[in-house]
């Protein structure tokens, strides 16, 4: 039984219990919240300056975790002024 796993426009088919197809994982530097309480985490190459909880407003540690790779979007190229010539 094959069920969809959709991520903000990336579409990645991922099965469960069956195994048949899964995204590549790799061992990924994260920061996770240090209060046992609070379960967040976040990459390392999307915080911040300031290593603080972004929900509890806790210190944070350094961890590892094995997670599919993320494609970064190449930045929009601004639009050229179409030359409507009349």
């Amino acid at each position: 039984m094959r069920i969809p796993f959709y991520r903000k426009g990336i579409r990645e088919q991922v099965t469960t219990k069956s195994g048949d197809s899964k995204p590549d994982v790799i061992p990924t530097k994260i920061w996770k919240c240090k209060n046992s309480e609070c379960k967040a985490w976040i990459r390392e190459e999307f915080t911040t300056g300031e290593q603080l909880c972004p929900i509890c407003r806790g210190p944070m540690l350094r961890s590892m975790r094995h997670l599919p790779a993320v494609k970064n979007k190449v930045p929009r190229q601004p639009r050229q002024p179409k030359n409507d010539a009349f």
